[in-house]
């Protein structure tokens, strides 16, 4: 049931972390550790999102225990008030509320579907693998697309866990139901901080062609292909708990683009999972179900998921694991047996996966990672471009609101550059490459941080100094991301590199991101295009 927690890491409550989506396992467990507790948290965000998860879970599942709902109920009411605080990532709070509202719309009808499905497993499997393809393939109409997919496939994959039969249906429905609504009241009127932030840019993937072409069609397809893989290997690994690799094959697909994306994901995915069961041997094994103790771990485990999962997949997936066998334990279900079944199912399912990414329409890295790195050059020039409207005089034109989406495009490059990072990259030279690259794409963002900070400020304004340099700074953008032939250095990077130095603050930023992209230059034209991968 709790394969529902590996969430999209750069949702809108994750913004802020840092280097989420390149964590690996580094120096060792004390790196991850680190990583996952220690990194920087502004204004407590992740604090305060792990906090309320807790809370909003907490109190769905109480309400279903108070209004007479069975176990099995308030465990699917735990759930869905866990999907609905964690996977909806839409950028205002309406939109929000509105994507909320619109669950159980999209999970009953499967809920349904399984249900009468369940005792004819042929016409379930093909369901079930249907659900994965369309699941998928709504990715494409952006995060309210993916928030319902992942409820639709998880209320698909909680029918399985709990052998849903259609005389369960009316508690099942009404508990889904009552969490849903609990959740959003703790989001939107108990707890909505939100409100008290800055929306964050919708950042939409780059533009990718129609048919077969298109990314969310080609991941559709192999996601299907590669569930109907782990499907099958699944049932004859066990008839009872096949689903998990299923599951495990859906969330290695989750918030990836590439294959080597896909690769790391199933790696951390494993070894999280591989930890989690060690962990839970302690914890969980020996509280034979007693009712206090466990939901004491599932508290711990629901804060460890929300709290990691912005920076470290592995910690997070370690902590689904633990809540998971704390509530195998609550059901009577929990052994060493299990255990091992979920790692080897989970491995199963991570190899369905990494099979469909390399063997079916392949998304290479590098094109997709070219993309994004482009995507933020792009950004820092409309950047530069309001601010010196804003420097001109303007009273409309906002350089802080596209600082907000550079920091959101800046999280994707670094989730696309994180199999050219890993440790285990067998390519030093272009792990050496997207090292630099993301160096000098974060110095970047500092200065047009800074640059948005000088041209708010009142006494800047229409100084034609600032001014000539955002020009040229949209000058070296434009230079950079333009196809050129040959090997030449571009005369406006050229022109870039003889800016004269200056002592005054004001133009410090301007002239240390002139510099930037001036370096940005060589690591990206080597092929004559924006290229990592080449």
């Amino acid at each position: 049931m709790a394969e529902s927690m590996a969430l999209r890491t750069s949702a809108a409550p994750f913004s802020c972390a840092r280097g989420g989506g390149t964590p690996g396992w580094g120096k060792g467990g004390a790196d991850l550790l680190k990583r996952a507790f220690v990194a920087p948290d502004p204004g407590r965000v992740r604090l305060r999102f792990a906090s309320r998860a807790v809370l909003g879970i907490g109190l769905a599942v109480a309400s279903c225990g108070l209004t007479g709902h069975s176990l099995v109920a308030t465990i699917t009411g735990g759930l869905a008030a866990l999907l609905a605080l964690f996977t909806v990532t839409d950028a205002t709070v309406r939109d929000q509320a509105v994507t909320t509202a619109l669950l159980p719309a999209a999970g009953l009808p499967v809920l349904t579907l399984a249900a009468f499905l369940h005792a004819v497993p042929a016409a379930r499997d093909a369901a079930f693998l249907a659900v994965v393809g369309v699941g998928v393939y709504a990715r494409r109409w952006g995060p309210r697309g993916h928030s319902l997919g992942v409820f639709a496939f998880m209320t698909f994959f909680a029918a399985q866990f709990l052998h849903t039969v259609p005389d369960r249906l009316p508690g099942l429905a009404s508990a889904v139901l009552l969490s849903v609504a609990t959740a959003a009241a703790v989001r939107f009127g108990v707890w909505p901080y939100e409100r008290h932030l800055p929306a964050p840019a919708a950042v939409a993937p780059p533009a990718d062609g129609t048919g077969l072409a298109r990314i969310t069609t080609r991941q559709a397809v192999q996601a299907t292909v590669g569930a109907g893989f782990a499907l099958v290997v699944g049932q004859a690994l066990s008839d009872q708990r096949w689903y998990w690799a299923v599951g495990a094959t859906w969330w290695v697909f989750v918030n990836t683009t590439s294959r080597g994306e896909t690769l790391v994901r199933g790696f951390r995915r494993f070894l999280g999972t591989v930890l989690g069961i060690v962990l839970g041997l302690a914890v969980a094994l020996p509280l034979h179900g007693e009712p206090v103790a466990t939901a004491t771990v599932v508290a711990a485990g629901v804060f460890g998921i929300f709290y990691t999962a912005a920076v470290s997949y592995t910690w997070m997936m370690l902590s689904v694991t633990v809540m998971a066998s704390a509530l195998y334990g609550l059901l009577g279900l929990l052994d060493p047996a299990l255990l091992a079944l979920r790692v080897t199912e989970t491995a199963v399912g991570a190899l369905g996966a990494v099979l469909a990414v390399l063997l079916v329409l392949p998304v290479t890295t590098h094109s997709v990672t070219d993309a994004w790195v482009e995507r933020a050059l792009r950004c820092v020039h409309v950047c530069t471009a309001e601010a010196a409207a804003r420097l001109a005089g303007s009273a409309t034109a906002d350089p802080a609101g596209r600082v907000a989406e550079l920091e959101q495009i800046l999280a994707r490059v670094r989730l696309s550059l994180a199999p050219l990072v890993h440790p285990l990259s067998p390519l030093p030279a272009r792990k050496g490459r997207a090292r630099h690259v993301l160096a000098l794409l974060d110095d970047c963002a500092r200065e047009v941080r800074g640059l948005a900070s000088v041209a708010a400020d009142p006494e800047a304004s229409h100084d034609t100094r600032l001014v000539a340099a955002c020009w040229r700074v949209e000058a070296a953008v434009e230079a950079l991301t333009a196809p050129r032939a040959g090997g030449r250095t571009d005369p406006a990077l050229t022109a870039v590199a003889s800016s004269a130095a200056v002592s005054e603050p004001v133009l410090l930023h301007l002239h240390a991101l002139e510099r930037a992209l001036l370096e940005l230059a060589g690591p990206l034209r080597g092929s004559g295009r924006v290229s990592i991968g080449a």
